[in-house]
């Protein structure tokens, strides 16, 4: 194909929208930034349909050769910087740390990130800037789509004629995009990060060559104008409290496929420094996040003036030096290229070390003192995390039992109630009285609302109903961060405090309490479990920020009490007035992680969390232990 300046400069508006978005820098702000990513994944669709198409009706279209080919350019310099990342993080990283990172790194050295990133938690959450290779989710879609994409073209060319093909593609491209806005209202993470919600994308990109439009040089300019109208627009005027990718991921791809199909070469791309960045723009995706990772980590002021230029240039480097480089393939065998290929042996090289840093928790033993190995290993979550909490529906007669034979207790709540009631079960294990766990990820207090109102409500109003209605369950705990359905996030703001009431305010109380008054009527004991204080940052990044300028580890301060109570002052407000029965109880997690003045992270060497808000066991049992059975 011949070189498409208009292309190029469309991956310069994307990547310069990407960086600046992550940045974030106050002088200029993208708050759509995100959406350059959905500008790429056109670009990308609209070329592999040109190589495939135009190497099919040649009759000289290898699948084999194809994926060499793809991971011949996006390969090496990924595992370049994943080396790096290996090697910087044995000197400079903690073993929480470096541990996962070992885990990010294997999943995109196979291309499977999109998949971790998925079941970890969200694009936009707040720990998102301590994951080394969290954009590298993108790439993994596109391999993804590299994989399937071409097979299903050539099975289809051996049924169907060039006509028939185009119009399946068309309908697939249709069916797409409704299945992407049906799950971004179901499941917005899944529609995020995987690639049955955002295939049609890179579709489209493949309509915009089967269905070429010819137009005059005006009407060329006109379509161009128009397509990066709706780029901007995309970029100025969505924000990661929309619903993305959803209908709304429309105004960028639709941008993206008028600019292709414009073919227009002159105009807005047509200059020096669009086609500069579009040519290092794959490279400088590539290395802008780590910086943008290392600013985070080393809390520098206007980290912008450095981290911008400092990921061009290293943009510049990299497709210098090894993106630009050409491997050659010389065997006639293909079986032999795909067995001798550098980047194969990239991937099993850098992936494999990267495994086994994950399987040896980050080398721990071999970089740190044993004092401080001690902590690090009890910084993680409650066995119980992965088999028996739910991020979607699941009928609350499925959930979890532990241990003891007679289920007298519940716990209901968030993620927080899952070290809770790990914790709980433990405690009651030796008078055999054993623990229902009802948790579900970011679920606010949704009784007696409808289904519109949360995620989770009918999740929740039916674990209530089975709480009510067993006669079993006499003691019931319940447990949410309640500040983060009151007021939101704290983790991207901190150590500011956000006053924007979110809409869900006063239904959170009037549901938190009709379900208390409800529950003290019918059982013996209710445990309502006063919010613990949000550190606004992981306690890996304490560490750090900690352990490498000598501070102690063992008794590490989080936040202030001041900051908790201004934090949590609406919610505490309201448990103080409020007028519950006798037999409800409130447990206190103060009592047990601060002071008269700080909270702690931890406390004479006991971890009490394992990210920012969620508790350890060895925080868990300290609340625990004020529960009286």
């Amino acid at each position: 194909m011949k070189f498409r300046a208009d292309i190029n400069g469309l991956r310069a508006l994307a990547v310069i929208a990407v960086v600046l978005y992550h940045f974030n820098p106050p002088w200029i702000r993208i708050p759509g930034g995100f959406a350059g990513v959905d500008v790429f994944f056109v670009i990308s669709g609209f070329l592999m349909t040109s190589i495939i198409f135009r190497g099919i009706d040649n009759n000289k279209f290898s699948i084999i050769q194809f994926y060499i080919a793809r991971a011949n350019r996006i390969i090496p310099p990924l595992m370049v910087v994943c080396s790096v990342l290996l090697i910087l993080g044995w000197f400079y990283l903690t073993p929480v740390d470096y541990r996962i990172l070992g885990k990010h790194i294997a999943g995109s050295s196979g291309f499977i990130s999109n998949i971790f990133y998925f079941k970890e938690s969200g694009y936009f959450d707040a720990t998102s800037h301590e994951k080394w290779l969290l954009h590298t989710w993108s790439l993994s879609v596109e391999w993804q789509f590299y994989i399937i994409y071409p097979i299903l073209l050539v099975i289809l060319k051996k049924i169907l004629n060039f006509n028939s093909i185009k119009r399946v593609l068309l309908i697939v491209t249709g069916c797409g995009f409704l299945f992407n806005v049906y799950v971004s209202y179901q499941n917005p993470t899944y529609s995020y990060f995987l690639l049955p919600a955002r295939g049609w994308e890179m579709l489209l990109g493949g309509l915009a060559y089967l269905y070429p439009i010819q137009l005059n040089e005006k009407n060329q300019k006109y379509c161009q104008w128009l397509g990066v109208m709706l780029i901007i627009a995309a970029y100025s005027t969505m924000s990661e409290k929309d619903m993305w990718p959803g209908y709304l991921s429309l105004m960028p791809v639709e941008g993206a496929f008028l600019i292709i199909v414009a073919n227009y070469q002159g105009g807005f791309f047509n200059n020096a420094v669009f086609q500069r960045l579009g040519t290092w723009s794959y490279s400088i995706y590539l290395w802008h996040w780590p910086i943008v990772v290392v600013g985070y980590y080393l809390s520098i002021p206007f980290f912008e003036f450095i981290g911008i230029p400092v990921s061009i240039v290293l943009g510049y480097l990299s497709y210098t030096y090894i993106e630009n480089r050409k491997v050659a393939l010389k065997s006639p065998s293909l079986l032999r290229q795909l067995t001798m290929s550098k980047p194969l042996w990239l991937i099993i090289i850098v992936g494999g070390a990267a495994a086994i840093v994950f399987k040896n928790n980050g080398f721990a033993i071999d970089r740190f003192p044993v004092s401080v190995n001690n902590i690090v290993k009890d910084i993680k979550s409650t066995p119980n995390r992965v088999n028996c909490h739910i991020y979607d529906y699941q009928d609350p007669t499925k959930a979890c039992e532990y241990y003891g034979h007679d289920i007298n207790w519940a716990v209901l709540g968030d993620s927080h109630a899952i070290s809770i009631s790990y914790a709980l079960a433990q405690r009651l294990k030796a008078t055999d009285q054993g623990v229902k766990h009802f948790s579900f990820a970011g679920c606010i207090p949704s009784y007696g609302k409808g289904n519109d109102f949360s995620s989770c409500s009918r999740w929740y109003n039916e674990a209530a109903d089975y709480i009510l209605q067993n006669k079993q369950i006499q003691n019931v705990v319940l447990i949410h961060r309640y500040s983060a359905g009151l007021y939101g996030e704290n983790g991207g703001i901190y150590p500011r405090l956000s006053h924007k009431k979110m809409p869900e305010y006063a239904g959170i109380l009037t549901s938190f309490d009709a379900l208390v008054l409800k529950l003290a009527k019918t059982k013996k004991n209710v445990y309502v479990i006063k919010p613990k204080p949000e550190m606004g940052r992981s306690i890996s990044k304490l560490f750090y920020e900690n352990y490498w300028v000598s501070n102690t580890v063992n008794d590490m301060k989080s936040v202030s009490l001041a900051y908790y109570q201004q934090r949590n002052k609406d919610i505490l407000r309201h448990f103080q007035q409020a007028h519950y029965p006798s037999n409800v109880h409130f447990i206190d997690p103060i009592k047990e992680f601060c002071d008269g003045r700080n909270c702690y992270a931890i406390q004479d060497s006991q971890p009490l969390y394992y990210d920012a808000h969620h508790a350890t066991q060895q925080g868990a049992d300290k609340i625990v232990s004020q529960i009286v059975m």
